[in-house]
């Protein structure tokens, strides 16, 4: 049993993540930033009409994973407006200057997120030490981590992958995504043995970038088959 995470960048390309097969969405804005925190209306409509589950990223802006005070506070001021909303799981990730984890301040916001499944993004890409990275997010209680193999795309960084879901075990789930599609995703399955995906397959219609249910299916069918 694999399960499929689809990034939307909308509720219409949530509903088409839900058409197509997905087990979960996760919803953002500011795709080209790298995904930014949506609006509570884009949330609380995206909770209305799906059934699957719904987790939402929480990053004040694009740049860096290194956050003042301020951003810190919007970002666990978010997490409560989402957790209001029903949303089921939140996205974030925390870095120091030098690329270690952000203990302190992601310690506060997973208080913040508690109820909440918690996905620590692909922030964990940019840590200088990507084993004691992996410690350090199991400790701090998160659920999983959303993850490239430190590479641009999943399929470049396969090694990392395999060695990262092999060192987890069942302590936290690896969640390869960037790059993944119908036809390198039973490539990533086979060689890393992770059981989550988390994949985009977004069309271009007119001037605007939308989720589409048949890529979907497509993406979906290929580890299936």
């Amino acid at each position: 049993m694999y399960l499929f995470e689809v990034c939307a960048n909308s509720v219409e390309s949530s509903i088409a993540a839900q058409e197509g097969g997905a087990h979960r969405v996760e919803l953002c804005a500011g795709i080209s930033e790298g995904g930014t925190t949506p609006s509570y209306g884009e949330i609380i409509t995206a909770r209305r009409l799906l059934s699957i589950k719904l987790h939402v990223i929480i990053r004040p802006r694009g740049g860096d994973f290194c956050y003042n005070e301020l951003e810190a506070e919007i970002m666990e001021r978010d997490i409560r407006f989402a957790k209001e909303a029903g949303v089921d799981g939140v996205v974030f990730g925390c870095l120091t200057p030098e690329g270690n984890i952000d203990i302190p301040l992601t310690q506060r916001l997973m208080k913040a997120s508690e109820g909440l499944s918690v996905t620590f993004h692909r922030a964990f890409d940019d840590c200088a030490n990507p084993m004691q990275a992996l410690e350090e997010i199991i400790e701090l209680g998160c659920n999983r981590i959303l993850t490239s193999g430190q590479k641009p795309v999943a399929e470049e960084g396969i090694p990392l992958i395999k060695e990262l879901v092999a060192k987890a075990g069942d302590r936290i789930i690896i969640l390869p995504g960037s790059g993944i599609s119908e036809s390198n995703i039973k490539k990533i399955e086979m060689e890393t043995k992770a059981k989550e995906f988390h994949f985009s397959v977004r069309e271009q219609i007119g001037n605007r970038s939308v989720t589409t249910a048949r890529r979907v299916i497509n993406t979906i069918q290929a580890v299936e088959k």
